[in-house]
């Protein structure tokens, strides 16, 4: 499942990690041993990709950050992808 925040709050949220944990940069939350490219870092933190929801819990947990509180929706796993065959074999 996905993370969609309102707003474009995603950039937000992320600033909010990387203050709880006391990082100087989004590249900072990558110490703490997470299992996510820097490039896929930057695609959230500029808004292009939206957040994985087991990605999303574990910021959340790490950083002590109320969920309850906090705008957002899930989605579907496969929201914004191409249907397999409407593509390909043109």
């Amino acid at each position: 499942m996905r993370v969609k925040f309102h707003n474009g709050d995603q950039r937000m949220f992320l600033d909010l990690v990387v203050g709880n944990l006391n990082c100087i940069s989004v590249r900072g939350i990558l110490q703490f041993g997470f299992d996510v490219s820097y490039d896929s870092l930057k695609s959230y933190y500029s808004e292009r990709r939206l957040l994985p929801k087991d990605f999303f819990d574990d910021l959340c947990h790490i950083a002590k950050i109320n969920k309850n509180k906090l705008d957002f929706e899930y989605l579907d796993d496969n929201w914004g992808r191409v249907k397999g065959g409407k593509r390909g074999k043109r």
